[in-house]
């Protein structure tokens, strides 16, 4: 009796690649005489993507003008926007993954803002340009291609918010910018990276993850926001010799909730800040120490009694992330000891 033929299995489905985009150097026009004088966030997305040879291979791609801003220029507001943005996308089932374009001066922040605010394990990159779009040897075409290869492999799945630049792939609390013009501009010093591309992503087993974010992320995070919430004020004071303490009674007397400093070596500053940061903590202000060497720890209680002064220890974070996590920490906590404890898990 003749055997009956296999049915075909089902087509697999084909992922769906939203791009909200925020503008950045990617999306800049400059003249071809002089790449530097651009103008960021001028290039529609439609013109970005049908430039691109293969693109529309590796997935289902729709686009949204989320903004059309330098870096320099991203709020507070525009973060919680873009994360509700991105929330509702996932909510409704209408996207698999998320691809946001953005300025590189800032990449890191939104990256670790979006890491602690989106509730969801579906993929969320961010990329950007170290050069206009269409400028000789431009890295925006590759970056914006390797971003939505990311944003489409089932492999990135809770792997937190991710960075892709220059064929590497970042964690969103780990990355650095290092670098004002290379197009090799990040880093993942302390951490290492989160994974890579090795290949051309069209052929498959291109991209290769090397680990998982060690700190709770996105929807195990305990924080929401929304585009309309009051973020309070949290200032970075950058620490260097002779560092006038009154600095600090500055930041109060403008009505900061929280002070970041950026300090020397393992987060330090003199004996006068020193003394002015804690009266500050007296007064209700948050002080955190972090430090503007790059890499490293900040170790509590070394050379200044953390304990007996009421500081928190940034760990690893940087100033600017620090500054993040302890703006939205303040909306939940006050006592050092319970921000100290965010520190210490996110």
């Amino acid at each position: 009796m003749p055997s009956l033929p296999h049915p075909m299995p089902p087509p697999k489905k084909k992922s769906r690649v939203m791009i909200l985009a925020t503008g950045g150097t990617i999306a800049g026009t400059a003249p071809a005489n002089h790449p530097n004088g651009y103008v960021p966030g001028k290039l529609p997305m439609d013109a970005m993507i049908n430039a691109i040879p293969g693109i529309h291979d590796l997935t289902d791609i729709q686009w949204r003008q989320v903004a059309g801003i330098g870096s320099q220029d991203m709020t507070f507001s525009l973060m919680a926007h873009l994360a509700n943005q991105i929330g509702a996308l996932f909510e409704s089932d209408t996207a698999d993954g998320v691809v946001v374009p953005h300025g590189t001066d800032t990449v890191e922040e939104t990256a670790y803002f979006l890491n602690l605010v989106v509730k969801s394990s579906k993929p969320v990159v961010l990329t950007g340009a170290m050069r206009p779009f269409f400028t000789l040897s431009s890295d925006g075409p590759r970056n914006l291609f390797s971003a939505v290869a990311v944003a489409a492999d089932a492999k990135a799945v809770d792997r937190g918010v991710l960075v892709v630049m220059n064929d590497q792939i970042h964690g969103a609390r780990s990355v650095q910018k290092c670098h004002t013009l290379d197009v090799a501009a990040f880093t993942s010093r302390t951490c290492g990276l989160m994974g890579a591309i090795c290949g051309d992503c069209l052929a498959g087993n291109a991209i290769r993850y090397f680990r998982r974010p060690f700190r709770k992320h996105t929807h195990q995070s305990e924080f929401s926001v929304s585009p309309d919430l009051l973020f309070p004020r949290v200032d970075i004071l950058y620490a260097c010799a002779d560092m006038p303490g009154d600095l600090i009674d500055g930041a109060v007397e403008r009505g900061a909730r929280g002070i970041v400093i950026a300090g020397v070596g393992n987060g330090n500053m003199n004996d006068h800040t020193i003394r002015r940061a804690a009266a500050a903590v007296q007064k209700g202000v948050a002080v955190v120490r972090s430090s503007h060497v790059g890499a490293g720890c900040v170790l509590r209680n070394v050379e200044i009694d953390d304990d007996a002064m009421g500081f928190v220890v940034a760990n690893d974070l940087p100033p600017s992330k620090a500054r993040i996590l302890l703006m939205l920490a303040l909306m939940k906590n006050h006592r050092p000891d319970q921000i100290q404890a965010l520190f210490d898990t996110y």
